[in-house]
């Protein structure tokens, strides 16, 4: 079983899921808008939806992270702070790369990556997107 995690955006999950491609070193592998569905299910959606993404995935390391532009009349949209993606990975090189990666372009870092008490380093931000990443390397035992 593999867990994945779905991310949603307030109009800007293509940008988004873009740079993620980009710097975990993934593709792009679905990107569907809304006007991209059936005709039925276009009529229920507003006009100004209709280029925003519906669904979108990424896939990188033998991952995936899927995400979509928020679309619900009922409930607003909220930034979240309620999940993380959390990387996991044995490459110090890779994993300082991402972190320094997804922390660029105005991140909050919460805790810096280095060593972290329990072995190896770890390192927690929210990106520029307003996600919530960790990033953690397993302990090198020589």
């Amino acid at each position: 079983m593999q867990a994945s995690t779905y991310l949603h955006f307030n109009g800007n999950c293509k940008e988004a899921m873009t740079f993620y491609a980009d710097v975990l070193g993934g593709e792009m592998t679905m990107l569907m808008q809304f006007k991209d569905a059936p005709e039925e299910v276009c009529k229920n959606i507003p006009e100004e939806a209709m280029e925003l993404t519906m669904h979108c995935t990424v896939e990188a390391g033998g991952f995936s992270i899927m995400g979509s532009d928020f679309l619900n009349e009922k409930e607003a949209f909220t930034k979240g702070n309620n999940f993380a993606v959390s990387i996991n990975t044995e490459d110090e090189d890779e994993a300082v790369a991402i972190f320094n990666g997804l922390s660029s372009d105005g991140a909050f870092v919460m805790m810096p990556f280095e060593d972290a008490f329990w072995g190896g380093k770890f390192g927690m931000l929210k990106d520029k997107y307003g996600v919530n990443w960790m990033v953690s390397l397993e302990e090198q035992i020589a």
